[in-house]
């Protein structure tokens, strides 16, 4: 998806910035870092910085240890730089932000869209988070089920399959297990995921 849309914004003058999170890391994938990192991948891709961002950057390098921007300053610039041209922005994975930074972050997201009429927002987590995201939104999110057939695992592990470097070491009924048995578990653990479309 982020692919296709990179596709489709170049040479059209809009942004695309994503973000994924990631259980393993942590508490080390802060708001501040994930809006971060969307400001960076936006402000690369335009020809000019805009005065005010470079002027803030100026100032936080001359702060005592060069802190970084505050949250606050992160949205004002995101919300600068996506209200000045259309913008993508996809969040992969909110579900495995950790607690008061995923309420740090759908506020952030909220606040930018609040700004910025031209930028879309998707964002994708596990169907546990949906109260709070439409909570945290109030009703701006279209909530959309996505489960994965039987077939669409089974039609993935067959290529995976076609993959494998050592055809030898497979048989007919281990590949035969493999495409039952996978499909079955992962069935159950994908029921209920969900992608969040948040549109402005």
């Amino acid at each position: 998806m982020i692919d296709r849309l990179c596709d489709e914004a170049r040479g059209h003058n809009t942004a695309v910035a994503c973000f994924y999170f990631h259980s393993a890391a942590g508490k080390e994938q802060l708001a501040t870092g994930m809006l971060g990192s969307l400001l960076k991948q936006i402000v690369s891709g335009m020809e000019t910085i805009p005065e005010e961002i470079s002027q803030a950057f100026q100032e936080q390098k001359m702060a005592i240890g060069g802190r970084g921007p505050q949250l606050s300053n992160i949205v004002k610039m995101l919300q600068l730089v996506t209200s000045s041209q259309p913008t993508f922005i996809c969040v992969d994975g909110l579900d495995e932000c950790a607690g008061v930074q995923q309420v740090r972050v759908l506020g952030a997201l909220k606040q930018i869209l609040e700004k910025s009429p031209d930028t879309r927002t998707f964002v994708t987590g596990r169907f546990h988070i949906r109260a709070d995201v439409e909570k945290a939104l109030a009703g701006q999110a279209i909530c959309v089920s996505i489960v994965p057939t039987k077939g669409d695992i089974i039609g993935y592990l067959r290529a995976r399959l076609g993959e494998d470097v050592t055809p030898d070491s497979m048989d007919e009924s281990l590949e035969a297990e493999i495409l039952e048995r996978i499909p079955e578990k992962l069935s159950e653990m994908c029921v209920g995921s969900m992608t969040l479309r948040i549109p402005p």
